[in-house]
């Protein structure tokens, strides 16, 4: 055993310890002598399409859940944690100050941390932190805040590199949520939705200097749909799903020349309501783009063909928060109502059939309000799922996770469990080198207290 690693990590622990919004717990199981892990450096992870390919991983937790190795309160955000290694960047806001933290994954421990000014107010919903996922590249972290600001930071160090500050550079407004597009690492470039009134929609920017390599979009303001990377035609490219705060709405989809950011092709594709906005990636299944959207939209799927976008079929399932994900040829989704119904979805990618719908509801029995015990019923709502080889695991906007078996004819419900019971769960879990971090975004109902930042064990034996 190698003593050194042993003391860094009781030191770390100890650290941990000593901070008032830390609380350790356990240690983690160590990795199995085989065990495969990956980082998880973004959005949805590392290929950006939430599929976990660690192994092996225990998922046979009780009511419980799994082991909570440690837990961090935060203030208000709904960016998602990313993982390099054993270094953890998490965004949030207190009170009226936004704080980047790295963070050692297994302890929780505060490795350095780098704080600005944030003034910002939502509209429609209370919470005013940060919603966009970092996104790590190798020896560097880049974090877009909800005002505007685009930093790039050391990993190691939280040296500030270089920073820009895409609202005032391009007269953008907030929108109707912030800043809440997760960049997007392709090579040596960053890919960032910004949505500016006038254009530029789309930035690509050099990771290593920030400047600008180029610049694609016009009139489409920012949504909250992330970029992702595509091949269509044998072709490289980037495709984004843009529409914000605009009237009359407007907004749609992008295909863009990776390399110039030259429109390839362009749709309409967002709801006639005002206050509306896209909030699922899109999905790509083989040659085909698969888009998603509430307030009257439903799920539609496009083909690239001589240079336009057509239509190849749609359906009513619409997705508000979370994005569908595809698994042996199938697409998933939750199809639900933020802390009411919700169902787990499979849609046939070829004709946009629905083959089966899994309704998802978890009955608990809790003290009521005035003391006295009561049936719960609560539902995924408007949840989120990874995909963990052959099984499906969910966390429901209440704040339930469960692993889903799905067949030919439904999913049937391995195993759940109750974390805590606090609305808006919208953050996607992550799942990296066999730890599981969920974040509680709202205080809880039965005593949970402030949001919180929490780290499961999931590795197995």
């Amino acid at each position: 055993m190698d003593l050194s690693l042993c003391f860094t990590s009781l030191t770390l622990v100890a650290l941990a310890a000593q901070e008032d919004r830390l609380t350790v717990h356990a240690a983690p199981r160590p990795l199995a002598r085989e065990a495969v892990v990956e980082d998880w450096p973004g959005f949805l992870g590392p290929r950006r399409d939430g599929h976990v390919r660690e192994r092996p991983l225990d998922l046979r937790f009780r009511r419980e859940g799994p082991k909570l190795l440690w837990e961090l309160r935060t203030g208000e955000g709904f960016a998602s944690p990313v993982v390099a290694g054993q270094t953890l960047v998490f965004t949030h806001r207190v009170e009226d100050e936004a704080r980047i933290e790295a963070r050692h994954a297994e302890t929780g421990a505060l490795l350095w941390e780098h704080a600005l000014p944030c003034s910002y107010g939502g509209k429609y919903i209370e919470d005013s932190g940060p919603r966009s996922t970092p996104q790590i590249v190798e020896d560097r972290v880049f974090v877009h805040g909800v005002e505007g600001e685009l930093m790039a930071f050391e990993l190691a160090t939280g040296e500030l590199l270089w920073e820009r500050n895409t609202t005032k550079e391009y007269r953008r407004d907030h929108g109707f949520f912030g800043v809440v597009s997760s960049p997007l690492a392709v090579g040596d470039h960053l890919i960032q939705m910004i949505g500016a009134r006038e254009g530029p929609t789309v930035l690509c920017l050099d990771l290593a200097t920030g400047e600008t390599v180029w610049e694609a979009g016009d009139t489409w303001g920012a949504s909250c749909s992330s970029p992702v990377l595509a091949e269509l035609g044998g072709e490289p490219c980037v495709l984004v799903l843009a529409g914000g705060d605009s009237r009359p709405p407007v907004g749609g989809l992008f295909v863009l020349d990776l390399a110039t950011g030259a429109v390839r092709a362009r749709v309409p594709f967002r709801s006639n309501l005002y206050a509306s906005v896209s909030g699922a990636t899109p999905l790509v299944v083989g040659e085909r783009i698969v888009l998603s959207s509430a307030y009257g939209v439903g799920t539609h799927a496009f083909d690239l063909v001589d240079g336009r976008l057509e239509r190849a079929w749609e359906n009513g399932i619409e997705l508000q928060f979370s994005s569908p994900l595809l698994a042996d040829g199938v697409v998933y989704a939750i199809d639900g109502v933020s802390q009411r119904s919700g169902a787990l979805v499979a849609v046939d990618p070829a004709t946009g059939d629905e083959t089966w719908r899994t309704s998802l509801s978890f009955e608990e029995v809790l003290e009521g309000k005035t003391g006295e015990e009561r049936e719960f019923t609560f539902s995924v709502g408007e949840g989120s799922f990874l995909v963990v080889d052959d099984l499906l695991l969910a966390l429901g906007d209440y704040g339930h996770l469960a692993v889903l078996d799905p067949g030919r004819k439904g999913a049937r419900v391995r195993t759940w469990a109750s974390l805590f019971h606090a609305p808006e769960t919208w953050t996607p879990p992550v799942v990296s080198h066999g730890l599981l971090y969920v974040c509680q975004n709202r205080p809880g109902r039965s005593g949970e207290g402030q949001p919180r930042l929490l780290c499961y064990d999931l590795r197995g034996r």
